[in-house]
């Protein structure tokens, strides 16, 4: 008997579970909600809905959750209009089936025939393909769908309007007449319910509202990246930003764990909040971030719904929401009550497509964002540490302060005792903050960059060995090298700031003594 767990409401299998939840989903979304129970129930459905709104999961779900392993025929047959949503559905039905033994295949044209011949004949349960590739198997009697429980026609609207409703009928009349048939579309014009009409039994209509997906006073910026380069770029966004309060939003509640503890091993004021916390935690969190003792909160969709904060500044989606609606809730977090706020979107190149039907189903523009540079960074702090000058300044409590300079003036120049002050100051902050969060961070030289790195005294590391591995790896003199201080389990090394970017990406992801490494701009965090 199978183990069963939650996904919100329904129940499904141990197996399936995990697979969803390392896909990044918490809850159904709206019409996984209330088309995974009928499917599960054998009802025919028409579904109004739109790509992007997690309908793929809507189906792929009970379609996994029904096929037998231990069978290795075909038992469930999802048509779709183009290769690429082909091999997109493909993909996701893989991801569900990741913890049974259910094999998936695409057959489009365009692809070699033979290949997909020998992949039927080893024995596939689920086939997703375009009409005109699965007519081309059913004449050639490579594909059997005798045995086929579901169909799915997936947009349905498309094929048809590419005029793929003769090839249609001929598939669903070469499956059983007591199939299960599962239709899916964004408009219903009357082709369309002619075709369910003669094809399905009592069907169930499901229809996703998408109404109040606006949001008329938030920026909305997105910025382009590798997966690998998200935390350091999201390091430096944040560095950039006038950042006062701000949400991050992760897919995964292991996500939002790991990402925090590489927050704050940067030293930024970060919490966590996801469900696997009780409710004496969550409380925590919530009166720290609101005290502005957390400045950073990082939560999942499920986990902040609900909340109410005021002023928040920023919304970060560190990992893209699997649906526009998701999107829209998680942005509603900033520019309440009339104020204006910032939506910032982290993604990866595949992840655009997904980023335009956002912007399409909620008639916004999301703005690209150039990704600042080191160079960006450090004149961003000089300006910050210009602005607390000039503050102080202003307000004008320096008498005690300008009694010592005006005495020691006599014997040292004014610029070098303001400079000096700086530093102090600097190395003063950053002692602070690792006395809160064991993280030093002290200002570089005049001319350096300091850099951080994630290895440390627990490694095994020894000032030599940084200065050698960068000297041979980036071809720069080891005797350059500045201050190097070593923690328990980080770094941090000064290094010239015309051979910053250099050192940067050539150590990046580098090894050090066997150990793989990163290496990032060190932070300054002071914001007062």
């Amino acid at each position: 008997m199978k183990e069963l767990k939650p996904f919100g409401d329904i129940q499904v299998s141990k197996k399936v579970r995990q697979a969803i939840t390392d896909m990044g989903f918490e809850e159904p979304s709206p019409i996984q909600a209330q088309t995974i129970p009928l499917v599960m129930e054998g009802k025919d459905i028409i579904g109004q809905a739109q790509t992007g709104t997690g309908k793929t999961a809507a189906f792929g779900i009970p379609i996994i959750e029904k096929a037998m392993d231990d069978k290795r025929y075909v038992q469930a047959l999802i048509l779709t209009p183009t290769r690429e949503l082909a091999n997109q559905v493909a993909e996701e039905m893989a991801k569900i089936a990741k913890y049974r033994r259910l094999r998936t295949l695409a057959v489009y044209g365009g692809q070699p025939i033979e290949r997909q011949i020998r992949a039927l004949n080893y024995g596939v349960h689920v086939v997703i393909g375009t009409p005109g590739r699965i007519i081309d198997h059913i004449k050639r009697k490579t594909l059997n769908l005798q045995r086929v429980a579901t169909v799915v026609l997936d947009e349905a609207d498309e094929m048809l309007d590419m005029g793929f409703v003769e090839d249609i009928e001929t598939i669903l009349n070469n499956v059983p007449a007591d199939r299960q048939t599962l239709l899916f579309s964004a408009t219903m014009p009357d082709p369309i319910l002619k075709l369910s009409a003669k094809y399905m039994i009592s069907p169930v209509t499901v229809t996703i509202s998408r109404e109040q997906l606006t949001v008329p006073l938030i920026e909305q910026i997105y910025y382009e990246m590798r997966e690998r380069d998200k935390i350091d770029y999201l390091c430096r966004i944040l560095d950039m930003e006038d950042f006062q309060r701000s949400i991050i939003f992760g897919r995964t509640k292991k996500g939002v764990d790991e990402l925090v503890s590489s927050l704050q091993m940067r030293g930024y004021l970060a919490e966590a909040l996801h469900g696997d916390l009780s409710q004496v935690q969550r409380d925590r969190v919530m009166r720290k971030f609101r005290d502005g003792a957390v400045e950073i909160l990082v939560a999942t969709d499920v986990a902040a719904r609900g909340l109410d904060i005021e002023n928040v500044t920023h919304v970060i989606n560190f990992d893209i929401p699997q649906d526009p609606e998701s999107y829209v809730h998680r942005i509603g977090r900033t520019g309440r009550a009339g104020k204006t706020g910032v939506a910032i979107t982290l993604i990866q190149p595949r992840e655009f497509k997904q980023l335009k039907l956002i912007e399409k189903l909620t008639k916004t523009r999301i703005k690209r964002g150039q990704l600042p540079s080191l160079a960006d960074i450090v004149e961003r702090q000089r300006e910050v540490l210009r602005q607390h000058l000039i503050d102080l300044i202003e307000e004008g409590k320096l008498g005690a302060y300008r009694t010592l300079i005006l005495e020691m003036s006599d014997e040292f120049d004014a610029v070098d005792l303001a400079a000096a002050s700086l530093k102090l100051s600097q190395e003063g902050l950053a002692k602070e903050r690792a006395a809160g969060h064991d993280l030093v961070d002290t200002g570089a030289k005049p001319g350096m960059v300091r850099l951080f790195m994630n290895i440390g005294k627990l490694h095994k590391i020894r000032p030599e060995d940084i200065v050698r591995t960068i000297a041979e790896e980036t071809d720069i003199p080891g005797n350059v090298i500045g201050l190097i201080d070593i923690y328990d389990k980080f770094t941090f090394v000064e290094i010239p700031g015309d051979l910053a970017e250099r050192v940067l990406s050539v150590m990046d992801k580098n090894t050090i003594k066997g150990r793989r490494i990163n290496v990032e701009p060190a932070r300054g965090r002071d914001k007062k």
